[in-house]
């Protein structure tokens, strides 16, 4: 991966995360370190990922097991706030140059819930430096988005039968 990018992975099919996974994995084998946060679902996998340390860092702060969509207004407030923590993390993790890729994992979703602006997100990715790269996914993706990035991939299922 080309030091520096900032690359979205969008779209409807299924795959985004698991590819920035390997990206992160494929940064711990080059020698560096990969930092993971994951906003708004758990991650079946959070107890493997966890073992993947200390070259490859996962976070999740919210502390609901539900889907956000599916909590009551009281308590979306309160993954707000935890979410709001993670994005403060991300920020102080690109400040300090504690790893050389940082995912964002299902960012895109918080501006989709109007959790963040996309000056908010902006201003995440300013506090990067040259050498770091970040990969953000989510589902769907506006022209302001795709304007913050270098690289735009999207990921659609093809619904056509390979085997009969």
């Amino acid at each position: 991966m080309d030091k520096g990018l900032v690359q979205i992975y969008s779209g409807a099919g299924h795959g985004k995360s698991a590819a920035a996974l390997g990206r992160a994995i494929q940064e711990a084998c080059d020698g560096n370190n990969a930092v993971i946060i994951s906003f708004l679902k758990k991650t079946k996998n959070e107890e493997f990922l966890k073992r993947l340390e200390p070259e490859v860092k996962f976070f999740r702060f919210e502390k609901s097991d539900e889907d956000f969509c599916q909590l009551t207004p009281e308590k979306q407030q309160e993954e707000i706030y935890n979410i709001k923590n993670g994005l403060n993390f991300a920020k102080k993790v690109l400040t300090t140059g504690e790893c050389s890729l940082l995912v964002l994992d299902e960012v895109l979703g918080l501006l989709d819930n109007g959790i963040i602006t996309i000056e908010d997100l902006r201003k995440i990715l300013e506090a990067k430096s040259e050498d770091v790269s970040i990969i953000m996914t989510g589902i769907r993706m506006s022209d302001e988005v795709c304007q913050l990035a270098d690289e735009v991939s999207k990921i659609e299922a093809l619904n056509y039968k390979v085997f009969e």
